[in-house]
Order: C-alpha cells, then structure tokens, then sequence
C-alpha cells in the first residue's frame, strides 16, 4: 500500500510541542474527539451486557437495528426497515472499506473532505476524483460518490435540492451515493437531511446508503459503534461480505449503543454543550481576526485570517492552542484552519481568554 499518504496528524506534532510549552498548557481544538461523559444509561448497559462469551451476530440484534431504525423515523423523518440496518466498528472503518466492498474503480468525494475518503479509493486500488459539481463532471462515470452534510471540515448543509441532483446524477450512471451523516443532529443554523429522506430519494432507496455514528452523538467513539442502512439489496451485501471477513460489533457495544439510540435526551444535553462552547469561541475568534465561513453545523468552526494554513496554526499555537490545518482536506483548504469545539468548558475559556 505505497499509495497511501503520511498521515496528516504526525505534522502537527512540532506545534503540539509549542502549544504545550504554554504556561496555562495546551488547549487541544485539533481533533474532534469527544471530551465529555459517556451517558450513565449508555455505561449501564455496557455493564449488564459484559457477560457476553459468545460470538456477537453480524448484523447485530433485533433490538439495536429497532432502535437505530426508530431514531431515523423519530428525529430525521427517514423509515426504513430494521433488517435495512447493519451495524459497523465506528463508521471509519466502513468508509474505508466500502470501495473494496463494492468493487469500486472509480470513487468522487468532496474537494474539501474528510481524508478517509480518498483513503477507501487508494485501498481499493481506485481511481479517486474531488468534485463538488458533479453536473460539470457531465457523462464521466463513477461507482462510488460520497457526500457529506454537514461536512467535516467546514460545516456547510447540502440543501434538499443539491442532494436530489447528486441522487439523480447517480443513479442515471448507476453509481452508489454514500452519505456520511455523522453530525446530522448537530445543525446550527441550518438543518441537516439524510439523503435517505423522502423530499431527496421520492421514497426509493435504491442505490443510497446513509452511515451514522454515535461518536459524536453519545460521547462513544472509544465504543466504535455506527451504522449503515439504506438500499435492501446493498445492505444484503455487505452484510454477506462482512460475515465472510469477521466483521463483528462486540456484544457489550451493541448493547450500548441500543441504550443510547432509543434515548434522545442525553443527546440533546450534549448538543446544547456544543452550542454553549460555539457561542464563546466563535466570536473570540473573529474578534481575534478570523473569519468564519460555512460552519453552520457540526463540531468545527472553518475559520481563515487570510494566511497560509501554516501559517495561521503556528500563530495560534504560540498562544498554546492548537488546530488542524485545512490543507489536511485538500488544496482547497490551504487558506483556512479548522477549529474543533471538542474540548472542556474551561479549556475552551482559556481559549477565549488567549484570544483577547
């Protein structure tokens, strides 16, 4: 695999370095990695279901795939059979491997993107176009598009009509369209719509999978649990093909991450955490300078003073912040930092008061 590029993280370590030096220590805004509890509910099942000796079922239980079911119907509008879900290991590992499932010689992805996508394509030994205009792409053909809304990194909201082009362009070359839905309850000032809707598919599945996490959600990325559903006869698929290479979510976390599914109210106490830590630091960073663009959902705040990426992570870490630089997700990103909401109430104050 001599395709696969460094991984963009280790060259941030030199400004993680600085950043630490900082008399009040580092404030970490480079990951969008959950800080906050795991819910009591979420932890209580976990326990009950430890005592779990035997091989956990592919497509996980009839109890998880209702309740991630019953969540699509009750929050997104979305209805879909519970044998259309299959759970994944954290919603990673499926985006880089859809394109090896499904064979895939062409994949397209946003020019300003989340680098796994890109990752899939190289692993599957497919060819890999960045494209937000898939019209202007004309009658080129593609196995594999992805979206992403809200998108990592700049939280930008395709809009119902954007999405009903991307379905129908697709499905005249027969190409799958994966969206990646992880932040979907984390709208802002717009709100987010599965590409499994009804105003987007006219009530088809057919060639559409949504993949969700609960990493962002519950506080579970240390569980690993998400899922996929949409078109029955892709689901099936996949599901053989993931019996085959042992691809099994452990019993304890299935258990878990039915709790949490079939519980809204934890994750609306969260997102209002999010919404509290955006309101301070978003305007700290403009007031410093930044300007803010898209990120009108999601965790990360697309910020830009108008230097290079570089430039602008080197200055932020002198004063013991650190964030992502937007070349991570493509040359389109070379202007802008990526600022994730990811951190404690007191380190994103700290982050305020380094600000001023």
């Amino acid at each position: 695999m001599n395709n696969l590029p460094d991984f963009p993280w280790d060259r941030l370590e030199p400004y993680k370095e600085r950043a630490r030096a900082h008399p009040g220590g580092i404030v970490d805004l480079s990951v969008g990695t959950p800080v906050d509890p795991v819910p009591g509910l979420v932890q209580d099942a976990l326990t009950r279901a430890a005592d779990s000796p035997g091989y956990p079922y592919t497509h996980g239980t009839v109890a998880l795939r209702e309740a991630a079911a019953g969540w699509l119907a009750r929050r997104h509008g979305v209805r879909v059979d519970q044998r259309d879900v299959l759970p994944v290991i954290g919603s990673k590992e499926f985006v880089a491997w859809l394109p090896t499932y499904l064979g895939a010689k062409r994949v397209v992805f946003p020019e300003l993107a989340y680098p796994t996508y890109d990752v899939g394509a190289r692993l599957a030994g497919a060819a890999g176009t960045a494209a937000d205009g898939l019209l202007a792409l004309g009658p080129q053909h593609a196995d594999l598009v992805w979206i992403n809304s809200p998108g990592n990194p700049t939280g930008r909201v395709l809009p119902v009509e954007h999405l009903r082009k991307v379905v129908a362009w697709a499905r005249e070359r027969g190409a799958v369209v994966a969206s990646d839905e992880c932040y979907i309850e984390l709208g802002w000032e717009e709100r987010p719509v599965s590409i499994l809707h009804p105003d987007v598919c006219e009530g088809s599945h057919e060639g559409l999978l949504a993949v969700h996490s609960l990493s962002k959600r519950s506080n579970l990325a240390g569980y690993r649990t998400g899922f996929v559903t949409g078109d029955p006869v892709l689901i099936k698929r996949l599901l053989e093909i993931r019996k085959h290479a042992g691809m099994l979510m452990p019993q304890p976390a299935q258990a878990a991450m039915t709790a949490a599914l079939g519980d809204d109210r934890h994750a609306d106490e969260q997102r209002e955490r999010y919404a509290a830590r955006r309101a301070l630091l978003r305007p700290a960073l403009e007031r410093a300078g930044w300007r803010v663009d898209h990120s009108e959902a999601g965790l990360y705040l697309w910020a830009s003073d108008g230097r290079d990426c570089w430039d602008q992570v080197g200055a932020l870490s002198e004063n013991g912040i650190l964030v992502a630089p937007g070349e991570f997700y493509g040359t389109a990103g070379e202007r802008h930092v990526r600022v994730a909401l990811t951190a404690t109430d007191e380190r994103i104050d700290a982050a305020v008061r380094r600000l001023q």
